[in-house]
């Protein structure tokens, strides 16, 4: 019986749902990009770390590090070279703190304390969600 799986930290989710690849015939097959694919990439391209450092914030190997990078290099790669568009999806992760969209300006933001997450800071809107519960 294999290990359970641990739960790969995420600071941040993305900005985006995903990315449609411009001027191409409508391609009805998609790749999917795991948060915690989304975040190795981030950590190691974006923000410069080596793969030890990024997986210390992340709470698991190098070893588990490097699967999820070159996974998420190969998807990248492959939305790239085969016109698909990418879309990302929640995963194994959990968020450092706790994060919301609003449903009418779509902004995400996060507030230190859950009890306080009444509005949006942007457009003051009360139809909030929880991050988790929306994608």
């Amino acid at each position: 019986m294999p290990r359970r799986r641990r739960l790969r930290k995420i600071v941040a989710p993305p900005g985006f749902k995903g990315y449609k690849p411009y001027g191409h015939r409508p391609n009805s097959k998609m790749v999917e990009l795991l948060y915690e694919e989304y975040e190795a990439i981030k950590l190691a391209d974006y923000d410069l770390l080596n793969q030890l450092e990024a997986s210390k914030l992340m709470g698991i190997s190098r070893a588990t590090f490097a699967r999820i990078y070159e996974s998420a290099r190969r998807k990248i790669a492959e939305a790239l070279v085969e016109t698909k568009e990418i879309k990302t999806v929640y995963g194994n992760a959990h968020m450092d703190e706790n994060w919301y969209v609003c449903n009418q300006c779509h902004a995400r933001f996060n507030l230190p304390d859950p009890t306080t997450a009444s509005c949006c800071p942007m457009c003051k809107s009360d139809e909030i969600n929880n991050i988790i519960t929306n994608d």
